[in-house]
C-alpha cells in the first residue's frame, strides 16, 4: 500500500510539473507599461502615463553605413541593448551572449537584434562593422547602430526604459546598462533581461519563442 501511495504522489507531482511547464511556455508574455516598471528607470514625463506604451520611431545608421528606421525593421520581434565598442567590462560579455541569441534564433525569420552605441561620436559605421566581425554579427539580423547621441539616449530612457533617467543626452551624459529588452511586432515592451547572465539570456531565447507562439495562435 505504501508503494502505491508513493507512486501516486510521484505521478501527481510529475503531472503538475509538466502542467506548469506547458502553461509557462505558452502563457502570453506580459505587456509592460511605464507604471509596471521601476520608476527610477522611467523618464519623469512618462511615470504617470496610463495608456499603452510603444517604442518611438527612430532614424539611425547601422554598421554597413545604411540609414535605417523602424520601417526597415518591418513587422519583426526584436531585442534591443546599449553598448560601446571600447567598453572592456560588461559589453564584451553582452555581445558574446547576444551572439548566442542570434545563433539560437537563426531559424526565426521575423526576429532582429538592435544594439545601440552609447558613444556614437566614437563608434562610426566602420568601427561598428569591425566590432561586429568579432562576434559574427549578421547585418541582415543584427544591427549595430550609431547616430545622434540625444536621440539614442532618449530611446534608452523614454522608449526602452533600459537605464536610469538621469542626464539629458549632452556631452557629459553617459549611460551603461546590462539590460536586454524584448520588443514585439507592435513595438511594445515584453521582457527585460540581464545580458551578462547566461540563465537570463536563455530565458530571453525561450521568451522569444513563446512570443512567436503567441502570433502563431492568433
Amino acid at each position: 500500500m505504501s508503494r502505491i501511495i508513493a507512486f501516486s504522489v510521484i505521478f501527481i507531482a510529475a503531472v503538475l510539473v509538466g502542467y506548469f511547464i506547458i502553461v509557462s511556455r505558452y502563457e502570453p508574455l506580459p505587456v509592460y507599461a511605464p507604471r509596471d516598471i521601476n520608476p527610477r528607470l522611467v523618464d519623469s514625463s512618462l511615470q504617470s502615463a496610463e495608456q499603452e506604451h510603444y517604442v518611438a520611431s527612430f532614424r539611425l545608421v547601422n554598421q554597413l553605413g545604411d540609414t535605417v528606421t523602424e520601417k526597415e525593421l518591418g513587422n519583426k520581434v526584436y531585442v534591443a541593448d546599449f553598448f560601446f565598442t571600447r567598453c572592456l567590462t560588461i559589453c564584451p560579455v553582452m555581445s558574446a551572449n547576444m551572439k548566442k541569441v542570434q545563433e539560437a534564433l537563426r531559424d526565426i525569420p521575423d526576429f532582429m537584434i538592435l544594439s545601440h552605441s552609447v558613444t556614437p561620436e566614437a563608434d562610426s559605421a566602420s568601427v561598428l562593422k569591425e566590432y561586429g566581425e568579432r562576434y559574427d554579427t549578421d547585418p541582415a539580423r543584427w544591427w549595430l547602430l550609431s547616430g545622434n547621441k540625444k536621440h539614442i539616449y532618449d530611446l534608452a530612457r523614454k522608449s526602452y526604459f533600459a537605464v536610469l533617467d538621469e542626464g539629458d543626452g549632452g556631452m557629459q551624459d553617459f549611460i551603461h546598462t546590462e539590460n536586454f529588452v524584448l520588443v514585439d511586432k507592435e513595438k511594445r515592451l515584453r521582457g527585460f533581461y540581464d545580458g551578462t547572465r547566461e540563465k537570463e539570456v536563455q530565458r530571453l531565447i525561450d521568451d522569444v519563442r513563446r512570443l512567436m507562439k503567441e502570433y502563431e495562435n492568433e
